[in-house]
């Protein structure tokens, strides 16, 4: 079937052929030998306001089809991928279209079922496959017995992947663990970021979004801080005290005023506090927060950090005042004492 075909199959608006011209634009498009973004717009724009019409069967077709196609549209590939696995299993085991970081946020809203049909993707990222490894057997969590002080023990519990083969690295100590996670991840970053170089520069606020992004997988907590205060135009001390506590709170606000996308946001809280994510339901907390919390509540709390940090700054040089004014007063008062004994 030609391209003309397909934009002929666009022009159909019979009412009761939902089904049909669902399943119909979608095999004329996988019959495309290299679509053009136009036409793989023209699908988006068919298909997506068909989606909640048709049938589940419908779905299946359609998510196994575009399974094989290799210039699969993006926002369609999405919406599948959030059906129940039966729907998108064929999609996140083979389509290209699905990125490391939409498979980690897929994994921390569905769980294991989402989860074990990702772990049979070919070439699959190391750092999804141990994450997955791990949720599989949660039982490899180690915590600390709080009497025991045993020199070797963790002194929080650290889900790693490494845990499930290597006793070596379930007797590793916090700090080691985080350095882990965040060069793993710094790897997975960097696998096929030349190819989403042009993507990442069609997003407002990217500039930013990959400095965080870079800083937060250092490890340095100085270089991200530095970055974060950039950012949202705040002091270092402030910025600093976003990410010295103990929750990812306050940085999840930072972030939400930013207005990055839940994914974005995510990756960068992992980095920072990798020991809080050690189960998909914590992720699914995380991401649950930053949609719930409104933009314009996060940019309030940007603004009364601003204030405390100059009310800060007021209150520090106030002392100063004071004790200058106190001196001062003191060498008045002085003055005619020591006048008075010149007299004498």
């Amino acid at each position: 079937m030609s391209s003309s075909d397909f934009r002929q199959i666009a022009i159909r608006t019979e009412s009761g052929k939902a089904e049909r011209l669902f399943r119909a634009a979608v095999s004329a498009f996988c019959s495309l030998t290299r679509p053009s973004r136009r036409e793989i717009g023209q699908l988006e724009d068919l298909t997506l306001p068909l989606f909640d019409d048709v049938s589940v069967e419908s779905r299946r077709y359609v998510a196994a089809a575009l399974s094989e196609c290799e210039y699969a549209p993006a926002a369609l590939v999405r919406r599948l991928c959030e059906e129940p696995v039966d729907i998108a299993a064929p999609l996140l085991i083979r389509s290209r279209a699905v990125s490391d970081i939409d498979l980690i946020a897929l994994i921390g809203r569905h769980g294991l079922p989402h989860a074990r049909a990702i772990a049979r993707r070919k070439d699959l990222n190391p750092t999804i496959a141990d994450l997955i490894r791990a949720l599989e057997r949660p039982t490899l969590v180690r915590v600390r017995e709080p009497d025991v002080q045993a020199p070797t023990a963790p002194a929080v519990a650290v889900v790693t992947a490494e845990a499930a083969e290597h006793s070596a690295t379930e007797q590793q100590s916090p700090g080691i663990a985080a350095e882990n996670a965040r060069r793993r991840l710094r790897s997975m970053m960097r696998t096929g970021d030349e190819a989403s170089a042009a993507k990442v520069d069609a997003f407002p606020g990217s500039e930013t979004y990959v400095k965080l992004r870079e800083t937060a997988l250092t490890g340095n907590a100085a270089f991200f801080q530095t970055a974060l205060a950039d950012a949202l135009d705040i002091d270092f001390s402030t910025a600093r005290s976003l990410t010295a506590s103990q929750n990812y709170a306050s940085l999840l606000a930072a972030l939400r005023s930013l207005d990055f996308s839940e994914d974005r946001a995510f990756l960068i809280t992992v980095a920072i506090y990798p020991s809080l994510f050690p189960h998909p339901q914590a992720i699914r907390t995380y991401l649950d927060r930053y949609r719930l919390l409104h933009r314009d509540v996060a940019l309030d709390r940007v603004r009364g950090w601003k204030a405390e940090a100059l009310s800060r700054m007021v209150r520090d040089a106030s002392p100063a005042n004071s004790d200058s004014r106190k001196a001062s007063n003191s060498d008045e008062a002085s003055a005619p004492a020591l006048r008075a004994s010149s007299r004498k």
